[in-house]
């Protein structure tokens, strides 16, 4: 699909591209890529980086820590925090099947600043789970997506918290660095530090 089609998909459109493209990617070669955890990474970026905005997302990730940031710093930090992400959810796609998304109809108005698409994903036990999806439209026109809330809670706001506690406990830098050499883990030690007891 061209960049000037793919500008012209309505948010909502945009979620079945990702479901379709997910499903003849990923389901397609399930087998091979189970064995193969890089080449899987590279198949979600391919899918989900067009159409998904890091640095915004990243912005509102690092809340009022971004006004201290230097741009190198938030730069780092939405790279190290997408590829942290995309690492940790990797394995969940794989088990990803066709048909089990199912977009739900639109209703009311495009809103340049945020437009939510909701999903319904259907679990292997038949039950469904809601997923919605935030959008906002780029200066090129393109609609891309900063936010995933599962059952209605927020990845942005969930680790808006975890981060401002990191950070506030060590550092920015420390932040990013371990974000960058610890990846999925660092998330999952955020994760452990603000939930538990």
């Amino acid at each position: 699909m061209s960049f000037a089609h793919a500008a012209n998909l309505a948010p909502d459109q945009v979620v079945q591209k990702i479901a379709d493209d997910l499903a003849n990617s990923i389901g397609a070669h399930r087998e091979e890529l189970k064995a193969d955890r890089d080449k899987l990474i590279r198949e979600i970026d391919a899918i989900l980086l067009p159409h998904f905005d890091i640095e915004y997302a990243s912005l509102l990730v690092l809340g009022r820590n971004a006004r201290e940031a230097t741009p190198q710093q938030r730069s780092r930090f939405a790279k190290a925090f997408y590829n942290s992400i995309a690492h940790r959810y990797a394995e969940g796609l794989l088990n990803y099947t066709r048909g089990n998304v199912r977009v739900l109809p639109f209703k009311g108005e495009l809103n340049a600043k945020r437009t939510i698409v909701r999903t319904q994903v259907i679990l292997d036990d038949g039950k469904s789970v809601a997923v919605d999806y935030a959008f906002r439209q780029a200066a090129s026109g393109e609609w891309k997506a900063y936010d995933v809330i599962i059952e209605g809670i927020s990845y942005i706001t969930n680790y808006r918290n975890q981060v401002a506690a990191e950070i506030q406990a060590t550092s920015l830098d420390s932040l990013i660095v371990r974000l960058e050499t610890q990846g999925e883990k660092a998330l999952e030690s955020l994760d452990k530090r603000t939930s538990g007891p």
